[in-house]
């Protein structure tokens, strides 16, 4: 699926799928783009931070980037964005200095071409306090990034971010056409046993988040011998995301086993091709 299908979703990959190949040394961070188009035909592409992480101010090795994808027709969506610190932080000062190292990658997602980068909404102390923080931080980034066109969107990614209504009611605090979600289909996870009450509802997780959606990310883990994913409904997930009104791109986010990141991507493409044809 190259093109936006009859319900406007496209697909996109992101680079954390092949996150053993880009560790290992046995995929260059400049060879991601080729590899979404060449091996697993995907036209769009959805970077990690870590994988070029002193390049951010490096204008040449940004260019080497856009050459490839322009030759590739690869277009570069959006840059994940990890360690830069918390822009929920308590510390005033610590999340100022965390706002202003998110800076330099906004630059970079201008210099790519891309729409977003998506950040973390970190934080500490009660529901309420980091819900305030978290807004502040990402109000005040979202600021910076208007005026270039690019949007801040936070994942569910730990901590009470994956807590559907913790993010609804911060990204609605943060009060900023330029501050969104990219809902993640598995990272609802809320306490340290990994069963029953420690996880928020996954459905209605992504349900809460698709108001705000700038990007989705699929997540998938494993795979039975019909091709469903094992511990996400496709389907129904992906009734979620179409209803919401949502146009834009799915980024396929394989997590499972990492000897064969190859197939769990391609087998992840062929389930949401399927799911949405049927639909």
């Amino acid at each position: 699926m190259s093109a936006r299908d009859s319900h406007g979703i496209d697909i996109s990959l992101a680079q954390w799928s092949l996150n053993q190949a880009l560790s290992t040394g046995v995929l260059n961070h400049l060879d991601f783009p080729a590899y979404a188009k060449n091996t697993c035909g995907i036209e769009a592409v959805e970077y990690v931070n870590s994988y070029f992480k002193d390049k951010a101010k490096d204008k040449a090795y940004l260019d080497e980037m856009n050459t490839r994808c322009a030759d590739l027709g690869v277009f570069q969506n959006l840059i994940m964005i990890d360690g830069e610190g918390n822009l929920g932080d308590p510390d005033d000062a610590a999340r100022m200095r965390a706002i202003d190292n998110h800076k330099k990658w906004v630059d970079a997602a201008v210099h790519l071409g891309c729409r977003c980068i998506r950040v973390n909404a970190r934080s500490s102390g009660t529901w309420d306090a980091q819900s305030q923080l978290a807004a502040d931080g990402l109000r005040r980034l979202a600021e910076f990034a208007a005026p270039m066109n690019i949007h801040i969107i936070v994942e569910n990614h730990g901590g009470l971010s994956s807590n559907g209504n913790w993010m609804r009611e911060t990204i609605e605090r943060a009060d900023h056409q330029y501050v969104g979600t990219l809902p993640d289909f598995g990272n609802f996870q809320v306490g340290e046993n990994p069963y029953g009450a420690n996880w928020f509802d996954r459905y209605l997780g992504v349900e809460r988040m698709m108001r705000f959606a700038q990007a989705v990310s699929a997540k998938s883990h494993k795979f039975d011998d019909k091709g469903n994913e094992t511990g996400t409904d496709y389907e129904r997930m992906l009734r979620v995301v179409v209803r919401s009104g949502y146009r834009g791109y799915l980024g396929i986010e394989y997590e499972g086993d990492r000897s064969m990141e190859r197939e769990g991507i391609l087998k992840t493409k062929a389930l949401i091709e399927r799911v949405l044809a049927g639909m």
